[in-house]
């Protein structure tokens, strides 16, 4: 499981774009030609990309004119330098760090679609501390990876009052948590407390940052303005495939995504896709929150106003920015407006 999200280099993204020649995949195919739409993921595959996978497996992408290529990404895969050198032509952003850094370096690429409305982020404790709510981790060292100082933390710091001396360097690996009970460490719901379970018999505390309100999106779909511009149906015919195949992989039988799945990463185990399935579908990861109402993908212009009030808040962006740039609300049914 990916605990690594990179955010946008802005100085080598706005490079990419001006150094990249335009791309003939983001205008309209000739008739009767399937319109082609390589699509990078954040990390390697897994069941928190398993929407995406279950409608390409089950055809949901070919049946709307579509020829989906998913892109695996990894440790050394920037998404956000992908979109804006033309290399892909849609990327998935972890969090709303995502777009709105790249509509402040002025890199034209809008979120079109959120098929995550909890940010899966979690704190991990020991459960013999007395700790029962994130806001008892206050003073605590707590093991960070440098993506997530410039992302969550930034919130929990707004919200709680914690201070960088908690920082201590995560590498993505347990063990100084597993030595110290005093410590914390981030983590993903679907993934690190599974395996803690597993493989050190703890059962830890955990605490999803999205139900404390941390208001970021996740696993969203990055789409160029180009391509919005040139072919609009395609767009909306990506966004519309991907809801309906994480309908599928979270309601229905999973087994077609995840044997693509573990056809691309074939370290990923079964009983690993199975739980975190499971706990997407516990949490209402993807389809709690506005999407029960408005649908799977779905965003809004007041969460994202409120995700951009925090930031400002704590200096992240000029109050100034034109946030609204980082997406667009053109290609789902949106919760309110």
């Amino acid at each position: 499981m990916h605990a690594l999200r990179s955010l946008a280099l802005a100085a080598l993204a706005v490079l990419a774009v001006a150094c990249s020649p335009a791309k003939k995949a983001e205008t309209a195919p000739a008739a009767g030609q399937p319109t082609v739409i390589r699509f990078a993921t954040d990390w390697r595959a897994q069941a928190e990309h398993g929407g995406f996978y279950q409608a390409l497996a089950t055809g949901e992408y070919a049946k709307r004119g579509l020829d989906v290529q998913i892109v695996q990404g990894g440790p050394g895969v920037n998404v956000p330098q992908l979109l804006a050198s033309g290399a892909v032509q849609a990327g998935m952003g972890s969090n709303s760090f995502i777009a709105l850094n790249m509509a402040q370096e002025g890199v034209p690429v809008r979120a079109v679609a959120a098929m995550m409305q909890k940010d899966p982020q979690v704190l991990i404790a020991h459960p013999d501390q007395g700790i029962e709510s994130i806001s008892d981790l206050k003073g605590h060292p707590i093991l960070l990876s440098d993506a997530s100082v410039t992302a969550f933390w930034v919130w929990l710091k707004s919200k709680y009052g914690f201070s960088d001396d908690q920082i201590r360097k995560y590498t993505f690996n347990s063990a100084p948590f597993l030595a110290d009970k005093r410590v914390a460490q981030q983590g993903y719901v679907t993934s690190e407390p599974y395996t803690l379970e597993k493989e050190a018999k703890l059962k830890a505390k955990v605490f999803l940052l999205a139900d404390d309100g941390y208001p970021s999106y996740a696993t969203m779909i990055l789409v160029p303005q180009s391509l919005i511009d040139q072919n609009p149906a395609a767009v909306q015919a990506f966004v519309e495939a991907s809801a309906k195949g994480w309908n599928d992989y979270l309601n229905g039988d999973a087994a077609p995504a995840d044997a693509l799945i573990r056809k691309d990463n074939p370290e990923m185990a079964q009983d690993v896709l199975d739980q975190a399935r499971a706990k997407m579908k516990s949490y209402g990861i993807v389809d709690g929150g506005e999407a029960k109402t408005a649908g799977i993908g779905t965003m809004s212009d007041v969460r994202w106003a409120e995700f951009f009030r925090m930031a400002t808040e704590q200096g992240v962006y000029p109050k100034t920015l034109d946030y609204k740039k980082a997406y667009t609300l053109q290609f789902v049914a949106p919760a309110a407006k």
